[in-house]
Protein backbone atom coordinates (compact mmCIF):
# COMPACT_ATOMS: atom_id res chain seq x y z
CA UNK A 1 0.00 0.00 0.00
CA UNK A 2 2.69 2.41 0.64
CA UNK A 3 4.29 1.80 -2.34
CA UNK A 4 0.82 2.51 -4.63
CA UNK A 5 0.35 6.16 -2.13
CA UNK A 6 3.56 7.44 -3.27
CA UNK A 7 3.46 6.05 -6.66
CA UNK A 8 -0.10 7.97 -7.13
CA UNK A 9 1.79 10.85 -5.11
CA UNK A 10 4.19 11.35 -7.92
CA UNK A 11 2.10 10.96 -10.62
CA UNK A 12 0.23 14.40 -9.28
CA UNK A 13 2.94 16.03 -8.51
CA UNK A 14 3.03 18.89 -10.45
CA UNK A 15 -0.90 19.14 -10.61
CA UNK A 16 -0.43 19.89 -6.92
CA UNK A 17 2.31 22.40 -7.43
CA UNK A 18 -0.03 24.22 -9.86
CA UNK A 19 -2.52 23.95 -7.29
CA UNK A 20 -0.55 25.54 -4.38
CA UNK A 21 0.56 28.14 -6.65
CA UNK A 22 -3.14 29.07 -7.94
CA UNK A 23 -3.90 29.23 -4.21
CA UNK A 24 -0.97 30.71 -3.39
CA UNK A 25 -1.10 33.69 -6.24
CA UNK A 26 -4.93 34.53 -4.84
CA UNK A 27 -4.75 34.73 -1.24
CA UNK A 28 -7.76 35.58 1.67
CA UNK A 29 -7.79 36.55 4.88
CA UNK A 30 -10.02 35.22 7.42
CA UNK A 31 -12.75 34.79 7.01
CA UNK A 32 -12.93 35.93 3.98
CA UNK A 33 -11.51 32.60 1.80
CA UNK A 34 -14.84 32.57 -0.43
CA UNK A 35 -12.36 32.28 -3.87
CA UNK A 36 -10.22 29.33 -1.89
CA UNK A 37 -13.24 27.28 -0.44
CA UNK A 38 -14.96 27.16 -3.60
CA UNK A 39 -11.57 26.31 -5.70
CA UNK A 40 -11.28 23.40 -3.18
CA UNK A 41 -14.44 21.93 -3.33
CA UNK A 42 -14.33 22.11 -6.80
CA UNK A 43 -11.07 19.67 -6.44
CA UNK A 44 -13.04 17.59 -3.65
CA UNK A 45 -15.76 16.38 -5.84
CA UNK A 46 -13.39 16.05 -9.43
CA UNK A 47 -12.42 13.76 -7.08
CA UNK A 48 -15.24 11.63 -6.03
CA UNK A 49 -15.95 12.99 -2.54
CA UNK A 50 -19.12 13.81 -0.62
CA UNK A 51 -18.91 17.54 -0.31
CA UNK A 52 -20.23 20.30 1.79
CA UNK A 53 -19.52 24.17 1.66
CA UNK A 54 -20.35 26.85 4.11
CA UNK A 55 -19.17 25.13 7.15
CA UNK A 56 -18.05 27.52 9.40
CA UNK A 57 -19.01 30.19 7.51
CA UNK A 58 -15.97 29.66 4.61
CA UNK A 59 -14.85 26.36 5.07
CA UNK A 60 -15.19 23.17 3.46
CA UNK A 61 -15.93 19.45 4.03
CA UNK A 62 -15.12 16.36 2.29
CA UNK A 63 -16.08 13.26 3.20
CA UNK A 64 -14.43 9.49 1.29
CA UNK A 65 -15.80 6.50 2.89
CA UNK A 66 -14.02 3.66 2.44
CA UNK A 67 -15.39 -0.08 1.55
CA UNK A 68 -14.45 -1.73 4.70
CA UNK A 69 -17.09 -0.55 7.68
CA UNK A 70 -15.01 -0.06 10.82
CA UNK A 71 -16.73 2.71 12.80
CA UNK A 72 -14.12 4.54 13.05
CA UNK A 73 -14.16 8.26 11.68
CA UNK A 74 -10.93 10.23 11.18
CA UNK A 75 -10.74 14.11 10.48
CA UNK A 76 -8.01 15.54 8.27
CA UNK A 77 -7.79 19.15 8.99
CA UNK A 78 -6.07 21.98 7.03
CA UNK A 79 -6.52 26.13 7.01
CA UNK A 80 -7.08 28.04 3.97
CA UNK A 81 -6.47 31.56 5.04
CA UNK A 82 -3.69 33.97 4.54
CA UNK A 83 -2.15 37.22 6.43
CA UNK A 84 -2.02 40.93 6.19
CA UNK A 85 1.21 40.99 4.61
CA UNK A 86 2.48 42.47 1.48
CA UNK A 87 4.67 39.72 -0.04
CA UNK A 88 8.39 40.46 -1.27
CA UNK A 89 9.59 37.70 -2.62
CA UNK A 90 10.13 37.17 -6.38
CA UNK A 91 8.28 34.73 -7.33
CA UNK A 92 6.60 34.19 -10.60
CA UNK A 93 3.37 33.39 -8.87
CA UNK A 94 3.61 36.24 -6.38
CA UNK A 95 0.53 37.41 -4.03
CA UNK A 96 -1.84 39.33 -6.70
CA UNK A 97 -3.42 40.57 -3.85
CA UNK A 98 -2.57 44.02 -2.53
CA UNK A 99 -1.17 43.20 1.23
CA UNK A 100 -2.02 40.09 1.46
CA UNK A 101 0.29 37.23 1.38
CA UNK A 102 0.39 33.34 1.94
CA UNK A 103 3.13 33.74 4.85
CA UNK A 104 2.17 30.93 7.11
CA UNK A 105 2.05 27.87 4.91
CA UNK A 106 -1.88 27.75 4.44
CA UNK A 107 -1.58 27.21 0.56
CA UNK A 108 0.62 23.97 1.29
CA UNK A 109 -1.46 22.78 3.95
CA UNK A 110 -4.59 22.93 1.57
CA UNK A 111 -2.65 21.71 -0.96
CA UNK A 112 -1.75 18.48 0.71
CA UNK A 113 -5.12 18.39 2.25
CA UNK A 114 -6.15 18.00 -1.33
CA UNK A 115 -3.57 15.81 -2.47
CA UNK A 116 -4.22 13.17 0.56
CA UNK A 117 -7.62 13.77 -0.73
CA UNK A 118 -6.74 12.86 -4.08
CA UNK A 119 -4.60 9.69 -3.28
CA UNK A 120 -7.08 8.04 -1.03
CA UNK A 121 -9.68 8.52 -3.07
CA UNK A 122 -8.12 6.42 -5.61
CA UNK A 123 -7.26 3.61 -2.88
CA UNK A 124 -10.84 3.75 -1.43
CA UNK A 125 -11.03 -0.05 -1.50
CA UNK A 126 -8.30 -0.30 1.00
CA UNK A 127 -9.54 1.94 3.59
CA UNK A 128 -11.21 0.94 6.46
CA UNK A 129 -13.51 3.73 7.78
CA UNK A 130 -15.03 7.42 6.48
CA UNK A 131 -12.23 9.90 5.94
CA UNK A 132 -13.45 13.79 6.92
CA UNK A 133 -11.47 16.52 5.24
CA UNK A 134 -11.61 19.80 7.05
CA UNK A 135 -10.38 22.59 4.71
CA UNK A 136 -10.95 25.63 7.76
CA UNK A 137 -11.06 29.00 7.60
CA UNK A 138 -9.57 31.76 10.15
CA UNK A 139 -6.95 29.82 11.91
CA UNK A 140 -4.97 33.32 11.98
CA UNK A 141 -7.23 34.59 13.86
CA UNK A 142 -8.38 31.58 15.95
CA UNK A 143 -11.72 31.28 14.91
CA UNK A 144 -12.26 29.29 12.47
CA UNK A 145 -12.09 25.78 14.51
CA UNK A 146 -14.87 27.00 16.59
CA UNK A 147 -16.54 27.40 13.65
CA UNK A 148 -16.38 24.62 12.40
CA UNK A 149 -17.12 22.29 15.23
CA UNK A 150 -20.29 24.45 15.82
CA UNK A 151 -21.33 24.10 12.29
CA UNK A 152 -20.97 20.26 13.21
CA UNK A 153 -17.77 19.13 11.77
CA UNK A 154 -16.70 16.99 14.52
CA UNK A 155 -19.68 14.75 14.95
CA UNK A 156 -18.87 11.38 15.60
CA UNK A 157 -15.29 12.09 14.37
CA UNK A 158 -12.93 9.21 16.45
CA UNK A 159 -9.63 11.18 15.48
CA UNK A 160 -8.03 13.97 13.77
CA UNK A 161 -4.54 14.61 12.39
CA UNK A 162 -2.79 18.04 11.22
CA UNK A 163 0.07 19.82 9.67
CA UNK A 164 2.07 22.89 9.86
CA UNK A 165 4.91 23.78 7.90
CA UNK A 166 8.31 24.67 9.19
CA UNK A 167 11.20 26.59 7.91
CA UNK A 168 13.43 25.04 10.31
CA UNK A 169 13.36 21.18 9.21
CA UNK A 170 14.64 21.04 5.75
CA UNK A 171 11.75 19.76 3.02
CA UNK A 172 12.15 15.75 2.69
CA UNK A 173 11.67 15.59 6.48
CA UNK A 174 9.18 15.85 9.49
CA UNK A 175 8.92 16.81 12.71
CA UNK A 176 6.78 15.08 15.57
CA UNK A 177 5.53 15.91 19.20
CA UNK A 178 4.85 14.21 21.96
CA UNK A 179 2.45 16.50 23.99
CA UNK A 180 2.45 19.96 24.22
CA UNK A 181 3.10 21.41 20.28
CA UNK A 182 1.86 24.84 20.61
CA UNK A 183 0.93 27.15 23.41
CA UNK A 184 -2.90 27.97 24.58
CA UNK A 185 -3.03 31.93 23.67
CA UNK A 186 -4.75 34.36 25.57
CA UNK A 187 -5.63 38.17 25.76
CA UNK A 188 -5.15 40.61 27.93
CA UNK A 189 -6.98 44.50 28.64
CA UNK A 190 -5.16 46.55 31.11
CA UNK A 191 -6.90 49.88 32.17
CA UNK A 192 -5.10 52.56 34.46
CA UNK A 193 -7.18 55.18 35.44
CA UNK A 194 -5.22 58.11 37.07
CA UNK A 195 -6.31 61.49 37.50
CA UNK A 196 -5.17 64.38 34.55
CA UNK A 197 -2.99 67.38 35.34
CA UNK A 198 -0.40 69.51 34.19
CA UNK A 199 2.54 68.69 33.39
CA UNK A 200 5.19 71.33 35.47
CA UNK A 201 2.86 69.63 38.64
CA UNK A 202 2.67 65.74 39.00
CA UNK A 203 2.50 65.96 42.20
CA UNK A 204 -1.32 67.40 41.86
CA UNK A 205 -1.96 64.65 39.49
CA UNK A 206 -2.10 60.74 39.46
CA UNK A 207 -0.23 59.49 36.55
CA UNK A 208 -1.60 56.58 34.24
CA UNK A 209 1.19 56.39 32.08
CA UNK A 210 3.84 56.36 34.69
CA UNK A 211 2.03 53.66 36.68
CA UNK A 212 1.09 51.73 33.73
CA UNK A 213 4.86 51.78 33.08
CA UNK A 214 5.63 50.37 36.91
CA UNK A 215 2.46 47.76 35.85
CA UNK A 216 4.32 46.10 32.75
CA UNK A 217 7.88 46.25 34.65
CA UNK A 218 6.44 44.34 37.63
CA UNK A 219 4.83 41.90 35.56
CA UNK A 220 7.60 40.92 33.14
CA UNK A 221 9.62 40.64 36.69
CA UNK A 222 7.18 38.55 38.98
CA UNK A 223 7.24 36.39 35.61
CA UNK A 224 10.44 35.23 36.60
CA UNK A 225 10.40 35.18 40.55
CA UNK A 226 6.81 33.87 40.89
CA UNK A 227 6.52 31.71 37.53
CA UNK A 228 7.89 28.16 37.61
CA UNK A 229 10.91 27.96 35.26
CA UNK A 230 9.89 24.34 33.91
CA UNK A 231 6.63 25.83 32.90
CA UNK A 232 7.27 28.69 30.85
CA UNK A 233 4.91 31.77 30.68
CA UNK A 234 5.39 34.64 28.11
CA UNK A 235 3.53 37.66 28.53
CA UNK A 236 3.75 40.43 26.10
CA UNK A 237 2.03 43.84 25.78
CA UNK A 238 1.70 45.15 22.15
CA UNK A 239 -0.39 48.02 22.57
CA UNK A 240 -0.13 50.92 24.68
CA UNK A 241 -2.55 53.88 24.24
CA UNK A 242 -3.29 57.23 26.33
CA UNK A 243 -3.22 60.60 26.63
CA UNK A 244 -3.93 63.66 25.24
CA UNK A 245 -1.15 66.23 24.96
CA UNK A 246 2.93 66.57 25.58
CA UNK A 247 2.24 68.71 28.35
CA UNK A 248 -1.16 66.87 30.24
CA UNK A 249 -0.65 63.91 32.60
CA UNK A 250 -2.78 61.20 31.49
CA UNK A 251 -5.86 59.94 33.55
CA UNK A 252 -5.96 57.21 31.56
CA UNK A 253 -3.49 54.47 29.75
CA UNK A 254 -5.10 50.81 27.52
CA UNK A 255 -2.42 48.22 27.37
CA UNK A 256 -3.16 44.96 25.14
CA UNK A 257 -1.21 42.23 25.23
CA UNK A 258 -0.69 38.41 24.69
CA UNK A 259 -0.47 35.54 27.70
CA UNK A 260 1.07 32.30 26.62
CA UNK A 261 1.59 28.99 28.20
CA UNK A 262 2.06 25.40 28.04
CA UNK A 263 0.74 23.56 31.26
CA UNK A 264 -3.38 24.21 31.65
CA UNK A 265 -2.66 24.53 35.58
CA UNK A 266 -0.38 27.67 35.32
CA UNK A 267 -3.16 29.20 32.72
CA UNK A 268 -5.76 28.69 35.34
CA UNK A 269 -3.92 31.09 37.59
CA UNK A 270 -2.56 33.67 35.13
CA UNK A 271 -5.78 35.87 35.33
CA UNK A 272 -5.58 36.03 38.99
CA UNK A 273 -2.08 36.38 39.41
CA UNK A 274 -2.24 39.37 36.76
CA UNK A 275 -4.90 41.14 38.69
CA UNK A 276 -3.04 41.09 41.76
CA UNK A 277 -0.14 42.65 40.85
CA UNK A 278 -1.78 45.59 38.98
CA UNK A 279 -4.40 45.89 42.13
CA UNK A 280 -1.40 46.43 44.25
CA UNK A 281 0.70 48.54 41.85
CA UNK A 282 -2.33 50.72 41.30
CA UNK A 283 -3.15 50.77 45.14
CA UNK A 284 0.43 52.36 46.14
CA UNK A 285 -0.06 55.37 43.38
CA UNK A 286 -3.65 55.86 43.86
CA UNK A 287 -4.86 54.67 40.57
CA UNK A 288 -7.79 52.83 39.93
CA UNK A 289 -7.75 49.85 37.17
CA UNK A 290 -9.92 47.35 35.04
CA UNK A 291 -8.40 44.16 34.18
CA UNK A 292 -10.02 42.12 31.13
CA UNK A 293 -8.42 38.71 30.80
CA UNK A 294 -10.19 36.38 27.42
CA UNK A 295 -8.93 33.17 27.06
CA UNK A 296 -8.51 32.30 23.48
CA UNK A 297 -7.38 28.74 21.93
CA UNK A 298 -5.36 25.89 24.61
CA UNK A 299 -2.68 24.42 23.78
CA UNK A 300 -1.95 21.65 21.51
CA UNK A 301 -1.35 18.41 23.41
CA UNK A 302 -0.62 15.38 20.72
CA UNK A 303 -1.93 12.43 21.02
CA UNK A 304 0.51 9.62 22.26
CA UNK A 305 -0.86 7.15 20.12
CA UNK A 306 -1.59 8.87 17.24
CA UNK A 307 1.85 11.07 17.18
CA UNK A 308 3.36 7.28 16.96
CA UNK A 309 1.20 6.15 13.81
CA UNK A 310 2.26 9.39 12.16
CA UNK A 311 6.21 8.81 13.58
CA UNK A 312 5.74 5.13 12.11
CA UNK A 313 3.77 6.20 8.84
CA UNK A 314 6.36 8.70 7.97
CA UNK A 315 9.79 5.93 8.84
CA UNK A 316 8.08 4.01 6.72
CA UNK A 317 7.90 5.95 4.12
CA UNK A 318 10.93 8.05 4.54
CA UNK A 319 13.45 6.58 6.66
CA UNK A 320 14.14 7.25 10.12
CA UNK A 321 16.82 10.09 9.50
CA UNK A 322 14.13 11.84 8.07
CA UNK A 323 12.35 11.97 11.33
CA UNK A 324 12.78 14.23 13.86
CA UNK A 325 11.42 14.06 17.05
CA UNK A 326 11.00 17.45 18.03
CA UNK A 327 12.49 18.02 21.66
CA UNK A 328 10.35 21.57 22.41
CA UNK A 329 7.03 22.90 21.91
CA UNK A 330 6.49 26.19 20.33
CA UNK A 331 5.07 29.38 22.16
CA UNK A 332 2.90 30.06 19.02
CA UNK A 333 -0.63 29.15 18.98
CA UNK A 334 -3.30 26.75 16.78
CA UNK A 335 -6.59 26.84 17.17
CA UNK A 336 -6.40 23.12 15.80
CA UNK A 337 -6.67 22.60 20.07
CA UNK A 338 -10.24 23.20 19.28
CA UNK A 339 -10.76 19.99 17.93
CA UNK A 340 -8.72 18.28 20.74
CA UNK A 341 -11.80 18.75 23.02
CA UNK A 342 -14.02 16.59 20.84
CA UNK A 343 -11.45 13.95 19.39
CA UNK A 344 -7.99 12.35 20.30
CA UNK A 345 -5.68 13.82 17.64
CA UNK A 346 -2.00 14.69 16.55
CA UNK A 347 -0.66 17.74 14.46
CA UNK A 348 2.97 17.16 13.07
CA UNK A 349 5.29 19.34 11.26
CA UNK A 350 6.04 19.15 7.75
CA UNK A 351 9.77 20.83 6.58
CA UNK A 352 9.91 23.27 3.92
CA UNK A 353 13.65 24.58 4.48
CA UNK A 354 15.49 24.84 1.31
CA UNK A 355 18.83 22.89 1.73
CA UNK A 356 21.45 24.96 0.44
CA UNK A 357 19.99 28.48 1.62
CA UNK A 358 21.86 29.85 4.55
CA UNK A 359 18.92 31.32 5.33
CA UNK A 360 15.21 30.70 5.68
CA UNK A 361 12.85 32.90 6.48
CA UNK A 362 10.59 32.38 9.14
CA UNK A 363 6.95 32.60 9.10
CA UNK A 364 4.87 35.22 9.07
CA UNK A 365 7.93 36.75 7.14
CA UNK A 366 7.33 39.17 3.64
CA UNK A 367 10.24 37.12 2.36
CA UNK A 368 8.84 33.49 3.57
CA UNK A 369 9.06 30.88 0.90
CA UNK A 370 8.70 27.12 0.64
CA UNK A 371 10.54 23.98 -0.93
CA UNK A 372 7.52 23.20 -2.89
CA UNK A 373 8.99 18.87 -2.88
CA UNK A 374 7.83 19.04 0.73
CA UNK A 375 4.49 18.52 -0.72
CA UNK A 376 4.81 15.48 -1.94
CA UNK A 377 6.41 14.47 1.84
CA UNK A 378 3.34 15.69 3.11
CA UNK A 379 0.93 14.04 1.02
CA UNK A 380 2.40 10.67 1.43
CA UNK A 381 2.84 10.80 4.89
CA UNK A 382 -0.50 12.27 5.58
CA UNK A 383 -2.50 9.46 3.31
CA UNK A 384 -0.15 6.44 4.73
CA UNK A 385 -0.94 7.25 8.18
CA UNK A 386 -4.93 7.27 7.56
CA UNK A 387 -4.31 4.30 5.94
CA UNK A 388 -2.79 2.94 8.88
CA UNK A 389 -4.83 4.22 11.04
CA UNK A 390 -7.29 1.11 10.74
CA UNK A 391 -5.16 -0.92 10.27
CA UNK A 392 -4.58 -0.89 14.46
CA UNK A 393 -6.47 -1.48 17.40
Amino acid sequence: MLTRIQDLAVKLAPRLIEIRRHIHSHPELSGQEYQTAAFVAGVLSSSGLHVQEGIGKTGVIGELQGTNQDHRLLAIRTDMDALPIQERARLEYASRAEGIMHACGHDVHTTVGLGTAMVLSQVADELGGKVRFLFQPAEEIAQGASWMVKDGAMENVSAVLGIHVFPSIPAGSIGVRYGALTAAADDLEIIIIGESGHGARPHEAIDAIWIASQVITMLQQSISRTQNPLRPVVLSIGQISGGRAPNVIADKVRLLGTVRSLHPETRAHLPNWIENIVANVCHIYGATYQVNYRQGVPSVQNDYALTQLLQSAAEEAWSSDRVQVLPEPSLGAEDFSVYLEHAPGSMFRLGVGYKDRIINYPLHHPEFEVDESAIITGVVTMAYAAYKYWQQE
